[in-house]
C-alpha cells in the first residue's frame, strides 16, 4: 500500500509535457526519456540549478569569466568528466523514479545514464544566464 502511495505521489508531482509518446515503442530508451525523465528535470529543474551553481562555488569562480561558448563547455565537461558530480545529479533524477522506472532504469543503465547526462547538459545550458558570480 505504501509502495503505490509513493509512486502515485511521485506521478502527480510531475509537471505535463506535451510530446508525442507514440514516436517511440513503450519499452525503449526514447520512451522513458519522455514519458519520464523529461518531466522529473523540469520539476527538479530549481534544484539542479541550485546544486550547479554550488558546483561553480567550488570550482574557484573561473566559470564567470568564461565567454558563452567556453561557459557551455564547461557545463558539458563538468557533467561528462567529474563523475561524482554527475552521479549526484543522476541521483537526483532517480530519487523520483516509480519502482517500475527504476526495473526499467536498471535494464537500460548504461543508456539512461547518458540521456540523462545529456539532457542535463542542455538543460543547464539553456540556462546559462542563470549562473551569475555570487
Amino acid at each position: 500500500m505504501m509502495t503505490q502511495d509513493r509512486n502515485t505521489g511521485l506521478q502527480r508531482l510531475r509537471p505535463s509535457i506535451p510530446v508525442d509518446l507514440t514516436e517511440n515503442p513503450e519499452n525503449s530508451a526514447g520512451h522513458f526519456q519522455n514519458a519520464t525523465l523529461r518531466p522529473i528535470l523540469k520539476l527538479q529543474n530549481e534544484l539542479l540549478l541550485q546544486v550547479f551553481r554550488q558546483y561553480l562555488q567550488k570550482s574557484k569562480g573561473s566559470f564567470f569569466q568564461l565567454d558563452r561558448p567556453k561557459k557551455l563547455a564547461f557545463i558539458a565537461n563538468s557533467i561528462r568528466r567529474d563523475l561524482h558530480f554527475r552521479n549526484l545529479l543522476i541521483g537526483i533524477v532517480v530519487g523520483h523514479f516509480t519502482e517500475e522506472e527504476w526495473a526499467v532504469f536498471v535494464g537500460q543503465e548504461q543508456e539512461l545514464a547518458r540521456r540523462i547526462a545529456d539532457l542535463l547538459i542542455q538543460r543547464l545550458s539553456d540556462q546559462v544566464e542563470c549562473f551569475l558570480p555570487l
